[in-house]
């Protein structure tokens, strides 16, 4: 079965105490919707900063969620300097520590991540393409420089945008772009 891609750049998730502490009061405006219901691009960035370099102007996304996480690409990492452990999104264990740097302010969070490699579903979705039951899957990808990804995670929210979700380092390994299609393997 056939399923678009969504390239994921580096990103930061803010809880609304870190939002008030680099931001102040000043309101999350957004900048755009995503493709995920609800999800959405802000105008406010970061900078994240580990012990070799920073990265500037890192989008915020929204809305502010209960946790603190920076999503970071495997090649981020050797440039900022961490070592990040690959996790699902929310998925904190052993999150290493990230300083993000705001125009109020600054903190420093066990909360840098490399994100798993996922497909968002919902119940309708599950059902729909005979997902029901499973965990992750494979798949596949043509052209050039074609192949097979394993351990794409499925993602279940309540409600969802059929669409499998790559960093910048798997997307550009495989030659993938926003909106390319795939096919899932079963």
């Amino acid at each position: 079965m056939k399923i678009s891609v969504g390239v994921s750049n580096r990103h930061v998730h803010l809880n609304k105490e870190d939002y008030e502490l680099l931001f102040g009061d000043i309101p999350l405006t957004k900048r755009n919707d995503l493709t995920q219901p609800g999800m959405y691009a802000c105008n406010e960035t970061v900078t994240i900063k580990g012990s070799k370099r920073s990265i500037s102007d890192v989008r915020v996304l929204g809305p502010l969620r209960s946790y603190t996480q920076v999503e970071v690409s495997k090649t981020d990492s050797y440039s900022l300097g961490v070592i990040p452990p690959v996790r699902n999104s929310g998925d904190l264990a052993d999150a290493v520590p990230i300083t993000i740097i705001g125009p109020k302010g600054e903190i420093t969070r066990n909360a840098c991540i490399i994100a798993t490699r996922h497909i968002h579903v919902d119940k309708n979705i599950r059902i729909k393409h005979h997902l029901e039951g499973i965990d992750k899957v494979s798949v596949k990808i043509s052209g050039e420089k074609g192949g097979i990804i394993d351990n794409v995670y499925l993602k279940d929210s309540d409600e969802a945008y059929f669409e499998l979700h790559l960093d910048t380092d798997d997307a550009n390994g495989f030659l993938l772009k926003q909106n390319d299609e795939v096919e899932i393997m079963l």
